[in-house]
């Protein structure tokens, strides 16, 4: 039973120092990403091909969601409202608030690095499998900077898509309001108007920078020190995900008391 004991307690010590090895591994590539920069020309071209791929290629399913995710709000707002003696205006009250201050911001960096999470890490896994980045290292090469400092870059454009997503996400929740009913669109956008605090928005976007940060360095993390072939390409994207999801809660949750606690 001790031997048992021992042995339970000496895996919880080496699954933790794993995890330490892990975090100071994270912040030294952190470092070196800054380190010997790629020649402008070449990264300008990696940037604009990034913005493209990262940001451009996202707004599609940004909107889709942000448009149905704003209109499931209003309606489960409305629904919830019962009493006759509360104005339809705490509707588009609660859809801005929870639009803005949630779900723009936060629901769509889940989304986020879930799609842009995963392909960064296949990517780079890929590269990494495939032998292109010793080829990149051989030439003398900063491997680190070549390929997540584009990224890093690329995803300072992340907060534009969510300005979009909140509008869509407000503009989801009032279609819903008016063709399912639920309040006028006088009544509505007074509630949209109603103590709005633009410290707010901010708070979004302070928000947004840090997930936006995560979502390009944690899955390039995964994929640029994965080891193994095809198959563990596929389980490192799967990790990526999962631990870049865990931060921007974590993340979101110290921001919130930080900022509006």
């Amino acid at each position: 039973m001790l031997t048992i004991l021992l042995f339970l307690c000496t895996q919880d010590q080496i699954e933790y120092m794993n995890y330490l090895e892990a975090i100071g591994k994270y912040f030294i590539m952190i470092w070196e990403v800054f380190k010997k920069p790629t020649k402008w020309p070449i990264m300008r071209s990696l940037i604009l091909k990034e913005i493209d791929e990262l940001i451009y290629g996202s707004m599609g399913i940004i909107i889709f969601i942000s448009f149905f995710i704003g209109g499931v709000v209003t309606i489960q707002t409305a629904l919830n409202l019962t009493s006759p003696f509360l104005p339809k205006s705490l509707i588009g009250f609660a859809t801005r608030q929870s639009v803005i201050l949630e779900f723009a911001p936060t629901f769509t960096s889940i989304i986020m690095a879930g799609k842009v999470g995963s392909y960064i890490t296949s990517s780079i896994g890929t590269m990494r499998v495939t032998e292109q980045i010793d080829a990149l290292e051989v030439m003398g090469v900063n491997s680190l900077n070549y390929l997540v400092f584009p990224k890093i870059i690329a995803m300072l454009m992340y907060p534009f898509a969510v300005a979009i997503a909140m509008f869509v996400g407000i503009w989801g929740g009032w279609t819903a309001a008016i063709f399912g009913g639920f309040a006028p669109s006088g009544e509505f956008i007074k509630g949209l108007q109603m103590d709005f605090d633009s410290f707010h928005v901010t708070y979004a976007f302070i928000k947004t920078f840090f997930f936006a940060f995560i979502i390009a360095t944690l899955p390039s993390f995964h994929g640029f020190y994965m080891t193994g072939g095809a198959l563990e390409v596929g389980k490192a994207s799967t990790t990526a995900f999962v631990w870049t999801s865990v931060v921007i809660i974590i993340l979101n949750y110290i921001l919130t008391q930080l900022l509006l606690g």
